[in-house]
C-alpha cells in the first residue's frame, strides 16, 4: 500500500514540477526580452530548460503505463526532489534580476548589475540541472529497453489455443455434470476430477468442456495431457511446451516436466486450464510401487524418481480436470473428496438420444427395441455408442431388433457383439472401442496390483447383479492362509467403480455389464469354470430347504440361486451340489406360488441328480417329487399323476412301504386323484397312508396332519362337510401348537374350515374366519400367492350368499386379475375364480355378462379339465340356471339333465351337488326327468 501511494506521489509531483518548470521557463523568456542580452548561465538555463520538462513528461507516461519496474519508480523520487529545490532557486534568482514593468532606470540598472551577481549562483543551479536531466535521461532510457523488450516477447508468444487432439463431437448429449465443471473449474487453483467406469463418458465431456471453455473465453489456454503411463504424460507435456513455444522445448536435454510447470506457475502467462485424462495408474503420478510376495502392492524401499504429482501446479491462474476409473488415485490428487464428480451411466433418456444420435441418419427402428437395447447395454456410452455403430454400419442386414435378439441369444453371442471395435475418433488412439475390452483393461490393472481384488471380483461376477450378500464373499474367495483384508478389495473394486455398496448397506451391487465382461475375461483365461464350481459351493451351503421357517433366507437367495441354472457343473461332486441347490430353491418357488420357476428348477434338479447319483437314488425320487407337485399345482393332473406313480412305486421297491418318503408320494398321489375328482380312489389312498403315519411317525408329525387335512379336503369335495369339519379343527389345533398361527400350512387348514362353515350355510362364522385369514395370508405369503388369492374368492362368495354383490364383484374382480397374473387363464383356480363371478352377475340381474362368461369358463374346462371334471359340471350347473334365469327353459332344462347325468355317475345320487341338480329339475319341469 505504501509503495502505491510513493508513486501515486511521484506522478503528482512530477506533473506539479512541470507545470512550474514552465512557468519559470516564461520568466526567462520575458528577462531576456526585457534586457535584452542577459549572462550566458540563464541562456544556458532558458535553453536546457526544456528539455529536462521534456525528460520529466515521458517519465511520468512511464511511470503511470507501468513501463518500468517499482524498484526504478522508488529510486526516481530523491531526483524529483532535487529538481523541484532547483527551480525553485532558479525561479527565486530570475526573481531577483527580472525587471519590472514601473521599475526606473536605475532600479533597472541594479538590477542588471544583481544578474552578474546571481550568475554564479544560477551556474550552479544549472550544473545540479544537468545531473538531474542525466539521471532522468538515464532511467527513461532504461524503461524504454525494458518496454521494448516486453513489446518484442509479446509479439513472439503465441496466442492462446487449445491442445485438445480430439474433435467435437456433433452428437454428444447435453448433461448437468458439465454446469458443475464450469463452476468448479471456475475457482482459483481448483482440481476437479471426473471418475467412473471406463466407456461412461468421462473424456467425452471433458472434450465437450474443452470446447464450450474455448468459446466462452478465447483468451484461456485448453491444454490436454494423456496419463495411462508417464511416458505418455510427459509427451503431452512436450507438446504443450512445444505449443506455448517455451525456449529450449526442442532439446532432448531439457527438463520438459519443469519447463510447463514453471510456465503454468507463472500468472503473467494468462488463464488455462489442463485436461489429465485417463489417470488410472497410480504409479504414474507417484513413486513406484512393488509388490510383497502375496501380490499386494507395498512402498518400495528403494529410491524413488520425483513423482509427476509435483509437476501438476496449483497456480490461481489455472485449473485441472482429471479424468480417472480409480477413485482411490484421484483422492490423491484432489485436494479434498468434494472435488470428485462422479460419472454414473446415463438415464434411460439421455442414452435413448445418444443411441438416436450415433444411427445412421434414415435407420429406422422400433421405440420399444431401442428402450429394451440400452437397459440391456446397461445405459453406457461406449456401449449404446458401439451397437449404433455396428447397426449403421450393417444396415443392409442388420436391424436394431436382430441385434437386441443377437445380444439377448446366448453369451457366446453377445461376447462376439460386445467386442467387436467399431472405430471412434474421439478415443485415444491406444483404447479399444469395445466396451469388453475397455473394462478388461481394468480387470488386468487389478490382477497385477491387486490380485486379491481380482478374485473377489470373479467371484462377485458370479452372483445375481443386486443384493449380493457379504457374509457369502468374506473368507470365500482368499488364497491360501490369506484371509485378511477384504476391506482393502472391496475398497479397491469401489475405487474402479466396479462394484457399489447397496442402499441397506450389507451387501453390494454391480453392473450387470461389467459382471457379464468380468465372466468373458475369466473364460478368456480360462478360470470361468474354477469359479463356477467355487459359487456352487458356496450357495449349496448357504441355500436352505425350502419350508416356511426358511423362508426369509431362501428369500434373499433366491436370486443368487436362480443363476445357478447357467452353471451346471460336469464334475459329479458339484452337480450334485448343483442340484441340491436347485431342489431347494424349487421347494421355496414353489410354496410362493411361483410355478414357472419351480418347474424349471425341478426338472433340472431330477435331471443333475439322476446323473450324479443315479435314477433311483432317493434324492432323485424326491425330485422328481416335487416336479409332480408342481405339475399338480398347475393343473396338470394327469402329468403329476404319472410322475407320482413312478415315484411310489420306486420308494416301494427301494425304500420300503412305509417310508416316509414313501408315504409322501402315495399322499401326493391321493391328493392328484382328488384334484381330478376321483374321490373314492383319493379317500381310499388318504386313509391308508394316514394309518400308516399315525402308526409310523406321530400324530402331530407334519405329514402326519397334511395327510389329515388332505382327507378333510376329500369329504369335503364329497359333501360329507360335518366329517370335514371334525378333520379340518384336528388339524388347526394341532398345528397351532406344532407350527404356529401364521404357518402356510396352519392358515390353509383354517380357510378350508371356512369354506366348510359356508357350505353348511354358517355365514357369519365362515367371513370371521376368512377374514382373518386374508389378513394373516397377505403379511405372510403376499398378495398374489394363491393361498391368499383362493381366501380372497371364498370371503367374495360369502359376500354374495350374503347379497353383497357389489364388494363380491370387486374382490372377485381383483382376485382373477392377480390369478391371471400369477397362474395363467386356463388354471383351475382362475376358472374358479371366474365362474364366482359369472353367479355375482347373474345374482345382479346382468344375465349376458353371466352367460358370456359362463360359457367361455365351461368351455374352457371342459378342454383343459375334461368333460367329465366335477369342476366341469359345476360350470354346467351354473350356465343352465343362467340360461332359465333368462327364461331360455328349454335350453336351461336340457343342460340341467345332462349335468345332472353326469353328476350322478362322477359324484355319485347322494352328493350335494347332484341333489342341487335335481331340485332344479323337478322345479322347473314339475318333477319329470
Amino acid at each position: 500500500m505504501a509503495e502505491t501511494l510513493a508513486v501515486v506521489s511521484a506522478v503528482a509531483s512530477i506533473a506539479q514540477l512541470v507545470d512550474f518548470g514552465s512557468k519559470v521557463l516564461l520568466r526567462l523568456s520575458e528577462f531576456q526580452s526585457s534586457v535584452g542580452e542577459v549572462p550566458k548561465t540563464f541562456q544556458h538555463v532558458k535553453a536546457e530548460l526544456p528539455v529536462l520538462l521534456d525528460t520529466l513528461e515521458r517519465t511520468k507516461i512511464a511511470i503511470e503505463t507501468d513501463s518500468i519496474r517499482d524498484e526504478t519508480k522508488k529510486a526516481l523520487l530523491p531526483a524529483i526532489e532535487g529538481y523541484r529545490t532547483q527551480i525553485e532557486s532558479l525561479d527565486i534568482a530570475i526573481g531577483k534580476v527580472l525587471p519590472l514593468p514601473d521599475d526606473s532606470w536605475s532600479e533597472r540598472s541594479r538590477k542588471a548589475i544583481s544578474s552578474l551577481r546571481q550568475d554564479g549562483k544560477v551556474k550552479k543551479i544549472r550544473t545540479d540541472l544537468q545531473g538531474y536531466i542525466q539521471t532522468l535521461t538515464y532511467y527513461h532510457a532504461a524503461a524504454s529497453s525494458t518496454l521494448r523488450s516486453r513489446i518484442e516477447t509479446l509479439s513472439l508468444r503465441p496466442t492462446p489455443s487449445s491442445t485438445v487432439p480430439f474433435r467435437r463431437d456433433r452428437d454428444f448429449v447435453d448433461c448437468d455434470i458439465l454446469s458443475e465443471i464450469r463452476q468448479r473449474c471456475s475457482q482459483p487453483a481448483s482440481r476437479v476430477a471426473l471418475v467412473g467406469l471406463g466407456g461412461v463418458g468421462k473424456s467425452q465431456v471433458a472434450i465437450e468442456y474443452s470446447y464450450q471453455l474455448r468459446k466462452r473465453s478465447p483468451e484461456t489456454w485448453v491444454f490436454w495431457v494423456h496419463a495411462s503411463s508417464a511416458a505418455r504424460f510427459k509427451k503431452g507435456y512436450r507438446k504443450v511446451a512445444q505449443r506455448l513455444k517455451i525456449p529450449g522445448w526442442e532439446k532432448p536435454e531439457s527438463d520438459i516436466l519443469s519447463l510447463v510447470s514453471n510456465w503454468l506457475c507463472d500468472e503473467t502467462n494468462g488463464r488455462w486450464v489442463m485436461i489429465v485424462d485417463n489417470a488410472d495408474d497410480p504409479s504414474v503420478f507417484f513413486p513406484q510401487e512393488s509388490r510383497d510376495a502375496s501380490g499386494d502392492a507395498s512402498s518400495s524401499s528403494g529410491p524413488l524418481a520425483e513423482p509427476l504429482s509435483v509437476f501438476l501446479p496449483q497456480s490461481p491462474n489455472g485449473s485441472i480436470l482429471v479424468t480417472s476409473r480409480n477413485q482411490e488415485l484421484v483422492h490423491r490428487l484432489m485436494e479434498s473428496a468434494s472435488d470428485i464428480i462422479k460419472v454414473e451411466p446415463m438415464d434411460q433418456g439421455h442414452a435413448l438420444a445418444l443411441f438416436q444420435r450415433k444411427l445412421r441418419v434414415g435407420t429406422s427402428f422400433d421405440a420399444h427395441d431401442a428402450v429394451e437395447l440400452v437397459k440391456m447395454l446397461d445405459y453406457m456410452p461406449l456401449a449404446i455408442t458401439q451397437a449404433a455403430a455396428y447397426v449403421s454400419q450393417r444396415a443392409a442386414r442388420t436391424t436394431v431388433s436382430k441385434y437386441l435378439h443377437d445380444l439377448g441369444r446366448s453369451d457366446k453371442e453377445r461376447a462376439s457383439l460386445l467386442k467387436k471395435d467399431v472405430g471412434d475418433s474421439r478415443r485415444d488412439g491406444s483404447a479399444s472401442n469395445s466396451i469388453i475390452a475397455t473394462w478388461q483393461i481394468s480387470f488386468e490393472h487389478i490382477r497385477a496390483n491387486k490380485p486379491s481384488a481380482a478374485r473377489l471380483l470373479s467371484l462377485m461376477s458370479l452372483f445375481d447383479w443386486q443384493r449380493i450378500p457379504e457374509s457369502l464373499l468374506d473368507h470365500h474367495y482368499q488364497e491360501g492362509d490369506m484371509k485378511d483384508g477384504f476391506e482393502d478389495d472391496i475398497y479397491t473394486l469401489c475405487s474402479y467403480s466396479l462394484i457399489r455398496t447397496n442402499v441397506d448397506g450389507n451387501g453390494f451391487d454391480m453392473h450387470r455389464l461389467v459382471q457379464f465382461s468380468t465372466k468373458t475375461w475369466l473364460e478368456l483365461n480360462r478360470e470361468l469354470e474354477i469359479w463356477k464350481e467355487k459359487y456352487v459351493t458356496i450357495i449349496n451351503e448357504a441355500f436352505p430347504v425350502g419350508r416356511y421357517e426358511n423362508w426369509s433366507t431362501c428369500q434373499n437367495l433366491f436370486p443368487h440361486a436362480e443363476l445357478i441354472l447357467e452353471y451346471q457343473p460336469t464334475n459329479k461332486v458339484y452337480l450334485e451340489h448343483w442340484s441340491s441347490i436347485l431342489f431347494n430353491a424349487a421347494w421355496y418357488a414353489d410354496d410362493k406360488g411361483s410355478y414357472s420357476e419351480a418347474e424349471e428348477m425341478s426338472r433340472r434338479a431330477q435331471e443333475g441328480y439322476r446323473k450324479a447319483l443315479g435314477q433311483e437314488h432317493p434324492s432323485t425320487l424326491t425330485s422328481m417329487a416335487n416336479l409332480a407337485s408342481t405339475y399338480r399345482n398347475q393343473g396338470r393332473w394327469r402329468e403329476a399323476e404319472e410322475l407320482f406313480v413312478q415315484a411310489m412305486e420306486t420308494r416301494k421297491r427301494v425304500q420300503g412301504p412305509e417310508h416316509p418318503d414313501t408315504l409322501t408320494s402315495m399322499a401326493n398321489l391321493a391328493s392328484t386323484y382328488r384334484n381330478q375328482g376321483r374321490w373314492e380312489e383319493a379317500e381310499e389312498l388318504f386313509v391308508q397312508v394316514m394309518e400308516t403315519s399315525l402308526r409310523v411317525l406321530e400324530p402331530e408329525h407334519p405329514d402326519t396332519l397334511t395327510c389329515i387335512a388332505n382327507l378333510a379336503l376329500t369329504y369335503w369335495n364329497q359333501g360329507r362337510w360335518k366329517e370335514a369339519e371334525g378333520l379340518f379343527v384336528q388339524v388347526i389345533e394341532a398345528s397351532l401348537r406344532a407350527l404356529g398361527p401364521e404357518h402356510p400350512d396352519t392358515l390353509s387348514s383354517m380357510a378350508n374350515l371356512a369354506s366348510t362353515y359356508w357350505n353348511q350355510g354358517r355365514r357369519k362364522e365362515a367371513e370371521g374366519l376368512i377374514v382373518q385369514v386374508i389378513e394373516a395370508c397377505l403379511r405372510v405369503l403376499g398378495p398374489e400367492h394363491p393361498d391368499t388369492l383362493f381366501s380372497m374368492a371364498n370371503l367374495a362368495s360369502t359376500y354374495r350368499n350374503q347379497g353383497r354383490w357389489k364388494e363380491a364383484e370387486e374382490l372377485e374382480v381383483q382376485v382373477i386379475e392377480a390369478s391371471l397374473r400369477a397362474q395363467g387363464p386356463e388354471h383351475p383356480d382362475t376358472l374358479t375364480s371366474m365362474s364366482n363371478l359369472a353367479s355375482t352377475y347373474r345374482n345382479q340381474g346382468r344375465w349376458k355378462e353371466a352367460e358370456e362368461l359362463g360359457v367361455r369358463v365351461m368351455e374352457t374346462r371342459q378342454r383343459v379339465l375334461g368333460p367329465e371334471h366335477p369342476d366341469t359340471l359345476t360350470s354346467i350347473n351354473n350356465l343352465a340356471v343362467t340360461l332359465k334365469s333368462q327364461s331360455n327353459s328349454n335350453e336351461a332344462i336340457s343342460l340341467m339333465q345332462k349335468c345332472f347325468r353326469l353328476q350322478k355317475q362322477v359324484l355319485g345320487p347322494q352328493h350335494p351337488y347332484t341333489k342341487i341338480s335335481l331340485e332344479a329339475l323337478n322345479e322347473w319341469a314339475d318333477g319329470e326327468i
